[in-house]
């Protein structure tokens, strides 16, 4: 890696966890500088601004994400298993994966109506999950763990958007009360429909 995608890199790795953490509004270029104890004019070398910075900790949030998920399904040996790990994988909100929660939840909430191409952005990761999702509860009923009649886009939908609604749940009260509910919810559904 040449010496300037090492700085680029670098600084992306700094700004990451900030901005998920503040939100994009909310960081500054100087809390950027402060954190990679560079200059201004070395940020802006970099990064002609502060969106583009922000979309490139986006994507490094998310890719950080996504890669500690597949390390996680990666063990799993049924179907069954995959989507019970991925339950785990995010029961734990008050101890993210990711320093400062979920960034699609962050991002998504932040983004919604202030910035269109971080928006895409999130919302291609979503779609990215529910089809993981889908697809292995499809696996599931190709390999006669689960009844026909499973709803894999359903289900993921809903198990998506519980998961995420648990997350935003726990963080806001600071206790995982709430996402222990909807993980034993989504598990006995899944129960419900393994054969």
């Amino acid at each position: 890696m040449a010496k300037g995608e090492e700085t680029r890199q670098f600084i992306i790795e700094k700004a990451a966890p900030i901005f998920n953490t503040k939100g994009i509004a909310a960081t500054s270029m100087s809390d950027i500088m402060e954190a990679t104890k560079l200059s201004k004019g070395s940020m802006y070398v970099h990064f002609e601004n502060k969106e583009v910075l922000a979309c490139a900790a986006v994507d490094h949030n998310m890719k950080i994400l996504s890669s500690k998920l597949q390390n996680a399904l990666s063990g799993s040996s049924t179907s069954k298993e995959a989507l019970f790990t991925y339950i785990d994988f995010f029961s734990n909100p008050t101890h993210p994966p990711v320093i400062g929660g979920c960034p699609l939840l962050n991002f998504g909430t932040e983004a919604d109506d202030t910035n269109p191409i971080v928006k895409e952005k999130v919302n291609s990761a979503i779609k990215q999950g529910q089809q993981l999702l889908s697809g292995i509860i499809e696996r599931g009923i190709t390999n006669k763990e689960f009844k026909t009649d499973f709803n894999s886009s359903e289900f993921a939908t809903a198990m998506f958007a519980m998961l995420e609604g648990g997350h935003l749940m726990a963080r806001v009260s600071g206790s995982n009360d709430k996402m222990e509910i909807v993980a034993k919810t989504l598990k006995n559904l899944i129960e419900q429909n393994t054969i």
